[in-house]
């Protein structure tokens, strides 16, 4: 099954480590980032799309894709 994730954070180190944590667990990079100013809190945030590839399973909506 191909999994889907987007991962979202502000824009300082936390979302660069939570990348970098997504890659190293196998996930790969999918399209460009993204970087938006977000109203309610005055502050930047990214976003980045991530895939992964898992032989032998199948998608259900229950998956924990974060554990996959």
């Amino acid at each position: 099954m191909k999994l889907y994730r987007f991962l979202t954070g502000p824009d300082d180190a936390s979302f660069c480590h939570k990348v970098t944590a997504a890659l190293n667990q196998g996930w790969e990079l999918h399209g460009n980032p993204t970087y938006a100013f977000n109203a309610d809190t005055q502050h930047m945030q990214c976003g980045q799309a991530v895939v992964k590839e898992v032989s032998g399973k199948d998608y259900h909506p229950d998956v924990k894709l974060s554990e996959e």
